[in-house]
């Protein structure tokens, strides 16, 4: 007797199992055979400032946008840069392409860290002119483009190519410190997308 109460209490669990896997099947829930501990949905990266950054606004100065890392691409932000009133075409060139290089090296502020992004240019690096032989809108470089990650790398070409310190067609000419002559590289939607597995695209100057 008794081990046929048990057996059909468990035929009835049996059952009642099969029963509840075709009520979630057909709701399109996926049954599972193990708990699942629901905690807190995980938090999603933005990429978009929900308001304009007022550390950025208070700065006074020429405003202008770098290329910073959000996820796995690279997102624009607006800054600002100092340029002295009445500065010459050459002198505000370079002024403009230090301040973006000191922008793009620069702490994401607290807001613009909550959104998720970041930055993988380091402080330190400077920009020069063009060296005799080079075309007149290169931008020479303390660190040679080829040593800078990937993403640093990106970040610098898209934010010069978009900047009043280059030509304005998508492009930058970059050159290191030592001889080895300058290259144009291109800063294209596939290296904002995936700066990090997509390196600028550059080709040789020579003849231009």
């Amino acid at each position: 007797m008794t081990t046929r109460l048990v057996s059909r209490a468990s035929t009835a669990r049996i059952g009642a199992v099969s029963m509840l896997a075709l009520l979630l099947a057909g709701c399109g829930i996926r049954a599972t055979e193990v708990p699942t501990n629901f905690g807190p949905a995980p938090s999603r990266v933005r990429c978009s400032l929900a308001e304009p950054d007022g550390s950025a606004q208070a700065a006074r100065g020429l405003p202008v946008q770098v290329f910073l890392l959000c996820g796995s691409s690279l997102v624009t932000v607006d800054r600002t840069v100092r340029v002295p009133d009445g500065a010459a075409d050459s002198e505000r060139r370079m002024l403009v392409a230090q301040g973006l290089l000191d922008q793009l090296a620069a702490r994401p502020s607290p807001a613009e860290k909550e959104a998720g992004y970041s930055t993988d240019v380091r402080g330190g690096i400077t920009v020069g002119g063009p060296r005799p032989g080079d075309p007149e809108d290169t931008l020479r470089l303390s660190s040679a483009p080829d040593s800078l990650t990937s993403y640093a790398l990106a970040q610098i070409v898209c934010t010069f190519a978009d900047s009043a310190a280059a030509e304005g067609d998508g492009s930058v000419v970059l050159g290191g410190p030592g001889a080895g002559p300058p290259r144009r590289w291109e800063c294209t939607d596939e290296v904002r997308a995936r700066p990090g597995s997509k390196e600028p695209p550059s080709k040789d100057v020579a003849g231009e």
